[in-house]
């Protein structure tokens, strides 16, 4: 069995509240927690309206699978995302 964590930190540029941060954040775990492969959940700046980060943990038998998951978010999430991607960092799990 194949592991990664991809870590995301997204700056939300003149959120004022944690209910408008959530809601601005809110489809990120239905959008890509509905792939049984990848688990999802807020890992950082939790009280801070103007910053989020997100772990992304996906598994899979084959490396090459992982890989292909953790890119299809890569790409996508800037896209969907009400804010802008400061980093994402990818780190395999044993």
């Amino acid at each position: 069995m194949k592991v990664a964590l991809l870590t995301v930190l997204i700056r939300l540029p003149g959120c004022r509240s944690l209910k408008e941060k959530r809601g601005r954040l809110g489809g990120l775990r239905e959008r890509y927690g509905r792939n049984t492969q990848v688990a999802v959940c807020e890992t950082d700046h939790n009280d801070d309206h103007d910053l989020a980060g997100f772990g992304f943990v996906a598994t899979a038998v084959a490396a090459t699978v992982v890989e292909r998951i953790l890119t299809d978010i890569e790409t996508d999430l800037p896209m969907r995302v009400d804010g802008e991607v400061v980093s994402m960092r990818r780190e395999w799990l044993r």
